[in-house]
């Protein structure tokens, strides 16, 4: 697997250099349209995928479910509400990642909150992203339906998960925060792998719960906010990864939060090089195509577990 992902590493960004209107040209790098268009996307679409695998990994433990993913519990809509909000105000540049990363922490620390309130357990939680994330969703809905044609029309396209409006201005700004993101769930793997054992099992290794709950939540909500601001919406890329590494290559779950970055990383500039080509001259949103991708993932791996509780 390794050496796949390294093949792959190689192999991939000169795909998506060479690559245009369905055909392979070898890229010249004077040409502006490599350096001022290709170059900052393939940037983006590893930094989007990056962030999105890893964040995905993280709350899989925060949630001691496998089935979590930015998207799904919530986190992902947190932020497109927020950067919708700064968008219909009409600001942009550095607000958008510091909107989305609060928009995002906001989400998760209520969706912790009322799962605790309601006593649901795991299933709460999952349940409780939900509907965190349908709330956040009829929000934005609200504030589209009250903004003009501009503004609509340019969140319509975000929305749908478009790496092709990623700005270069915006670029550095958000993998700064991207990338902080994925260091703090890094430094606490050893924290949410005994929280992975449970409650009470990581009180006893010394785990301070709250305070790894809290700094996963800020994590995954740095790294989730730095994808969104940059490409808006794209779902399972963080339950896809993290879930297929798991059963792959297994570990600790540093290990996995880093490998789900890498791996993250390479599928969204794959799926993103497939979208620009398959349609030409249509330029489809790599989060359509990452969303044909997750719903039967999502389907098998939710048998798979019902599969394993029952034989448990």
């Amino acid at each position: 697997m390794l050496a796949g992902l390294i093949a792959a590493s190689l192999a991939l960004p000169w795909l998506a250099l060479a690559s245009s209107a369905g055909h392979l040209a070898w890229p010249d790098l004077a040409d502006p349209l490599v350096t001022q268009l290709r170059l900052p996307r393939i940037a983006a679409a590893l930094t989007v995928g990056a962030a999105l695998a890893a964040s995905g990994a993280a709350l899989q433990a925060l949630f001691r479910n496998p089935l979590a993913d930015p998207g799904l519990i919530g986190t992902s809509g947190g932020a497109a509400l927020a950067v919708i909000a700064v968008l219909a105000l009409g600001l942009a540049g550095l607000s958008l990642p510091l909107a989305a990363f609060g928009g995002g922490l906001i989400a998760t620390w209520l969706i912790l909150m009322l799962a605790r309130l309601a006593k649901g357990g795991l299933a709460g939680l999952l349940l409780m992203g939900l509907v965190v994330g349908a709330f956040c969703g009829a929000v934005s809905s609200l504030i589209l339906f009250l903004s003009d044609d501009l503004t609509l029309r340019a969140a319509s396209s975000w929305l749908a998960g478009n790496l092709g409006a990623a700005q270069p201005e915006q670029l550095w700004p958000c993998l700064a925060v991207a990338g902080l993101g994925i260091a703090l769930l890094c430094a606490i793997g050893r924290d949410l792998d005994c929280l992975l054992l449970g409650e009470e099992t990581a009180r006893s290794l010394g785990v301070d719960t709250p305070r790894t709950r809290r700094l996963a939540a800020a994590g995954a909500a740095l790294a989730t906010g730095g994808a969104v601001a940059l490409s808006g919406v794209i779902g399972f890329v963080g339950m896809m990864i993290p879930n297929a590494l798991a059963l792959l290559a297994g570990g600790c779950r540093r290990k996995l939060i880093l490998l789900s970055a890498w791996a993250g990383a390479l599928f969204l500039l794959a799926v993103d090089t497939l979208a620009r080509n398959i349609a030409w001259p249509l330029d489809l949103p790599v989060g359509l195509m990452a969303a044909f991708a997750g719903p039967p993932f999502f389907i098998w791996l939710f048998r798979r577990q019902q599969g394993s509780a029952n034989h448990g």
